[in-house]
């Protein structure tokens, strides 16, 4: 049934990462929120849509002098120009002489954490409706520059995701789609739940790799199983969350969601044998492996350097 379309999902991304098929970014976000809505959408329309923005992009480009004189002067073009259709209004002149606005994209302030609904959280949500949030943002971002042939790295914050971007003049600086400017990392430091442990040990504020950009998408695809299924605990979710941190170990949002869902898998052994007290359970083999395990990787994610931020802070 709809459970196939997730598998379906889970075998491509997992092909993209092995290398048995091309990577791409824009088709790892495609099938991850096509296998929510039941392998409704449509491809091709959603490459003519990225492919829109690559030309508005391009004719951009064609049509300012971007004040930039190094060798990377190409790539910053293409940077600046995917920056400006996200966040300014742009007049575009049509063949009848007519002059139409293509409007920036905006931060959608309900339900930003797809609490109420998951697709919230999506790209094709972001092209459809123009509103988006700190994770269809910069993935769209990312999207049109790959189209353009340019190279960008998603970067994690605590609850967060944004831009980081290497130029000549300034060497690495970061995009913050949700407000549309440029913060420097302290800013980032004064603003979120960031512990230099976990700045250290790469679980934030590291440019992500193509392959780990791509595993991104398997959590995605396994909270959106979790929410579509209203599961707790399903193998499945834990069988996406081991196959990114084959790739992408330090992924802490991965490893929450492995232990959270353990803890769930646990309960239910608890649950099964009517008991409320854990040690009662903890004499049998398997869920005191599932228990250990589970506390290992809490142990790990604190050392990282993970501290819980509130929700209410982010907003704030």
């Amino acid at each position: 049934g709809l459970k196939q379309n997730y598998y379906n999902a889970f075998t491509e991304l997992e092909n993209m990462l092995s290398g048995q098929q091309e990577m791409s970014f824009k088709r790892a976000v495609f099938i991850t929120e096509n296998a929510y809505f039941d392998n409704k959408l449509d491809y091709s329309a959603f490459c003519n849509e990225i492919d829109f923005y690559s030309k508005l992009a391009q004719s951009l480009i064609n049509s300012r002098q971007l004040l930039y004189d190094k060798e990377d002067k190409q790539k910053i073009e293409k940077l600046a120009a995917v920056f400006t259709i996200m966040t300014d209004t742009i007049p575009i002149m049509l063949d009848t002489n007519k002059i139409v606005y293509h409007l920036p994209f905006t931060y959608d302030f309900e339900d930003i954490f797809g609490t109420l609904e998951w697709s919230k959280m999506f790209v094709t949500k972001l092209l459809a409706t123009k509103t988006g949030n700190c994770h269809s943002l910069p993935f769209l971002y990312k999207i049109i520059c790959e189209d353009l042939g340019v190279e960008t790295y998603l970067a994690q914050a605590p609850n967060h995701f944004y831009i980081k971007n290497r130029s000549k003049t300034d060497g690495w600086y970061n995009t913050e789609l949700t407000s549309g400017f440029f913060p420097i990392d302290a800013w980032l430091f004064a603003s979120g739940y960031l512990t230099l442990d976990a700045v250290k040990s790469g679980i934030y504020m590291d440019t992500l790799s193509l392959r780990q950009s791509i595993s991104v998408c398997l959590v995605d695809l396994a909270k959106g199983y979790e929410n579509k299924f209203k599961t707790k605990g399903d193998t499945f979710v834990i069988d996406c969350c081991n196959k990114v941190l084959e790739y992408y170990p330090n992924n802490v949002t991965a490893l929450l969601l492995k232990a959270e869902t353990m803890k769930q898998q646990f309960d239910n052994y608890m649950k099964f044998y009517k008991t409320d007290n854990p040690n009662e359970v903890l004499q049998m083999q398997e869920p005191r492996e599932l228990f250990t395990e589970m506390e290992q990787i809490y142990i790990n994610i604190y050392t990282l350097g993970y501290r819980t931020m509130p929700d209410e802070m982010y907003i704030n």
